[in-house]
């Protein structure tokens, strides 16, 4: 009698991609303790002072992108040694009061936002590989496309080469190092401006972003300024809940 054949298949096993050694989500939300005590600090600005013009390139490019995409111009951006900057831009006389005031608020949410960005991406290693080179290329165009002060030439191509360096040189967990903690400074920042967020005045450079959306948005600056704080916040929380979850 014949026996019936047995059909056997083969165990397949599915490798796990690859993920970025990251840092213990402890020691992230220390670090952005740490950071916005040392803003407040005398010599603080010192040891975090590239991370304040990457910032400052941030909330700028936040200003000149929103204004392209709501049909404008990006003209020109300046970028300065005390970690100040300013963005030109031309708008459509189309535009309205509501697409102005999203202009002013693109700069303060510019930080948390590309912060969120490189939190998440830090998820895997082609994720985090790819956000870094991306960025650092982005900073290289930005300085020959749009950056105009003499400080910000030699700055920002400086920062995008560093960076580019860390993606195509450094180790994995470097990587990962690297890519959080730009997240969790990017993010910190708005805390570092506070007194900006809750002011008219931008100096020289004349009115606040916050006064600009109270002038199209009606509402009162410090209404603005505490929504953008909390908000950032909220994202930078919801950045590293999203990083951390369980698979």
């Amino acid at each position: 009698m014949r026996e019936p054949s047995k059909n056997f298949e083969p165990l397949l096993t599915k490798e796990a991609p690859p993920v970025v050694e990251r840092m213990g989500l402890t020691w992230l939300v220390a670090a952005a303790i740490a950071t916005a005590l040392l803003w407040q600090v005398p010599g603080g600005d010192y040891i975090l002072y590239p991370f304040t013009i990457l910032a400052t390139w941030f909330h700028e490019m936040g200003h000149g992108l929103m204004a392209l995409l709501l049909g404008g111009q990006f003209q020109k951006l300046q970028i300065f040694s005390n970690g100040s900057g300013v963005a030109t831009y031309g708008i459509r006389s189309s535009l309205g009061p509501i697409g102005l005031g999203i202009i002013a608020a693109a700069g303060p949410m510019g930080p948390p936002l590309a912060g969120a960005a490189l939190i998440l991406a830090s998820r895997s290693f082609t994720a985090a590989t790819l956000c870094l080179k991306i960025l650092g290329s982005f900073l290289l165009f930005s300085a020959l496309i749009w950056v105009r002060s003499s400080f910000g030439l030699v700055a920002i191509p400086l920062l995008g080469l560093v960076i580019l360096g860390i993606a195509l040189k450094a180790p994995r967990w470097v990587q990962g190092f690297v890519i959080q903690l730009l997240g969790v400074q990017a993010c910190v920042s708005t805390y570092h401006q506070l007194d900006y967020l809750f002011s008219q005045s931008a100096g020289p450079l004349g009115i606040s972003d916050t006064a600009q959306m109270q002038r199209y948005l009606l509402l009162p600056y410090w209404f603005w300024g505490g929504l953008m704080a909390i908000a950032s916040l909220v994202i930078l929380i919801q950045s590293l809940r999203v990083a951390y979850r369980s698979e």
